[in-house]
């Protein structure tokens, strides 16, 4: 078996521009060595010299602006109720109910296909691009790349970047074509390459799966993404709901139909459905918006694990479809950053009650531990991490701030 060294070198023989600009000397040569070392993974992938040669063509340094992004994420940075501002706005909701209009027959039909509500699958596209509109024009193989290189999140991006010269080679679309966000994201729904392998539909039926310009081909495929996540066509996402007076919030999951006999009432008037589970969920705490979440808001995160995200996706889905707007307030008071949510992780497993990254982003895994520590402490068990909880905290068990 040739050595490492040996597979470089016969690689950078096959690109002379790459080996040019790979001399030790010049800027961006770890640049140009990594493309040329990505080589042999390419080949043993069914990629073509060709293919290879044309999807790096002018690529010749990384995006410096693109590492920065990996930390300004909306989704995680933003309280919930900021990131709904942007996310469910009046105009967008005025866009997707024209949109929803307009292509009514292609929805009807990928929603008999795979079993996902029309209106949530315009959410998702909504959220993603604005409903095509804002799709991102960054070259995906000059994205990926850039992060491969500074080997962001471990191995995972140089993976998508040899599925980005998978998709190039089975020629769904350019290499000039291939574009979308800083993070590798393509296309009028932001898959990876993976994931567009994986799931990727052509529901026109023009031989392409084209999420960058087909409205159909990027509508069917975020409805077979969901479909394959494990999208429950019996249940919503999660429903809207107002709490009655003195509501045990420790008792906090079960059968929709045992809410609805303990006086929780959906905000739009509906019954709650009588069969199917749910929790609670306070992204606000008590007395802002209440929400009972279904196994299918843990879908929506396997599309974007960010419960803004999720909450967007499900509240833009209840508008589109003729829903109220969220009436009860949002909180004003302090509220954790990620540092502080940091330490509040840190603090709840030392305590006994958190197993997870100390990530500071909040979540299933935190909201579950701030309601059993809440309810070992005798205290209102709404999940929600808040400066006092921090210093409630540490101070009962004699953390250090």
């Amino acid at each position: 078996m040739p050595s490492r060294r040996a597979v470089l070198a016969a690689a950078l023989c096959l690109f002379p521009a790459v080996a040019r600009a790979a001399k030790p000397s010049t800027a961006d040569g770890p640049f140009q060595a990594f493309i040329a070392a990505l080589r042999p993974d390419a080949e043993a992938r069914g990629v073509s010299a060709e293919t290879f040669a044309a999807a790096f063509r002018g690529i010749t340094a990384p995006d410096a602006g693109i590492l920065a992004r990996t930390k300004q994420q909306n989704e995680f940075v933003r309280p919930v109720w900021d990131y709904l501002v942007g996310a469910v706005s009046a105009g967008r909701i005025t866009r997707g109910r024209a949109r929803a209009a307009a292509l009514a027959p292609t929805l009807k039909a990928i929603e008999d296909r795979y079993g996902v509500p029309a209106a949530i699958v315009l959410a998702f596209w909504g959220i993603e691009s604005d409903f095509g509109a804002s799709a991102g024009n960054l070259s995906t193989i000059r994205a990926l790349a850039t992060l491969a290189l500074a080997k962001h999140r471990g191995t995972l991006f140089r993976d998508e970047l040899l599925a980005a010269l998978t998709i190039l080679q089975r020629g769904d679309i350019t290499p000039d074509r291939m574009s979308g966000s800083w993070a590798g994201a393509m296309g009028q729904v932001q898959f990876l390459p993976s994931t567009y392998l994986a799931h990727a539909v052509d529901f026109d039926g023009d031989g392409r799966r084209d999420i960058w310009t087909s409205d159909a081909d990027s509508l069917a495929s975020i409805a077979a993404y969901l479909k394959a996540l494990g999208w429950d066509p019996a249940l919503s996402w999660g429903y809207a709901v107002r709490l009655p007076e003195g509501f045990d919030l420790s008792d906090y999951s079960g059968d929709l139909a045992r809410f609805e006999s303990r006086g929780v009432r959906r905000t739009d008037g509906k019954p709650l459905p009588e069969r199917g589970k749910a929790s609670l969920f306070l992204p606000g705490g008590l007395g802002a918006p209440a929400f009972l979440i279904t196994g299918n808001f843990e879908v929506i995160r396997g599309y974007n694990t960010s419960d803004s995200y999720a909450l967007a996706v499900g509240h833009l889905a209840d508008r589109l479809d003729g829903g109220p707007a969220l009436a009860a307030p949002w909180p004003t008071g302090p509220r954790l950053d990620g540092a502080g949510l940091r330490a509040l992780q840190t603090g709840l497993a030392a305590a006994g009650f958190y197993e997870g990254p100390t990530d500071g982003r909040a979540g299933p895994k935190l909201r579950e531990a701030v309601r059993r520590y809440q309810i070992s402490a005798g205290l209102q068990a709404d999940g929600y991490a808040t400066p006092a909880l921090l210093a409630h905290v540490q101070e009962r068990h004699g953390l250090g701030r």
